[in-house]
């Protein structure tokens, strides 16, 4: 008898309903998801729970333990270091190379617009979509899909490590957004290059100095 295969709407249903979960930040570090839960929770069977799961591994947003569920991938300072080199690398390109039209100012304008009022009433979850919406609106107009899908992922797996961090740069990531926009206005390649630059090396530097003042102080003998 031949296996019938799952379908793919309801991993994928599966997947970016567990995914919105993670990065909602409604999950702990040291909290497990099941797929005896996510079944239960999501009305579905456990196949495509499990399907989703190890597709959100292979994305490297959580790490399976057998027979015990999955936990919330916790990255080192280096990690986070390797995932900013790649992410600036990435995103300097993007500027560089996006087709610039009216049409995507525009839209850059509106995004940013909307992040400013998001900042304004504190609304944290729908300031970051729209804040995840402005690079991704870059990175689309360069028409690379495997760029954006590669820049998606590493976006992801730093806001994991971001999201307990939200005022650390929401304040200033609209400013930086910004000066990018108004040097593409402007036609400079160049400025836009830099304003890209000091946005994501700022961002690294206060992540990296958050994780060091969390880390516990040593006792003297």
């Amino acid at each position: 008898m031949k296996k019938i295969d799952i379908p793919s709407n309801l991993t994928t249903l599966a997947y970016n309903t567990i995914r919105e979960y993670i990065l909602q930040g409604r999950l702990d570090e040291n909290s497990r998801l099941t797929e005896d839960f996510l079944s239960n929770q999501l009305g579905i069977s456990k196949s495509p729970v499990r399907e989703a799961l190890n597709r959100l591994e292979a994305e490297g947003l959580i790490h399976i333990e057998p027979r015990k569920g999955a936990y919330l991938r916790r990255f080192t300072a280096v990690e986070i270091n390797e995932l900013y080199d790649i992410r600036e690398a990435l995103e300097v390109h993007v500027v560089r190379t996006a087709n610039v039209t009216p049409a995507l100012l525009a839209d850059l304008r509106q995004s940013l617009k909307r992040q400013r009022t998001m900042l304004k009433i504190n609304d944290k979850a729908r300031y970051i979509q729209e804040d995840v919406r402005f690079h991704s609106l870059l990175a689309q107009a360069t028409g690379n899909g495997r760029l954006c899908s590669v820049l998606a992922n590493i976006q992801n797996q730093i806001w994991l490590s971001r999201r307990k961090t939200y005022d650390l740069s929401s304040t200033t990531a609209p400013d930086f957004h910004d000066a990018i926009v108004k040097a593409l206005e402007q036609g400079s390649v160049d400025g836009a290059e830099r304003a890209m630059r000091e946005h994501i090396r700022t961002v690294r530097q206060r992540l990296l100095q958050f994780m060091e003042d969390q880390q516990p102080v040593g006792i003297a003998g």
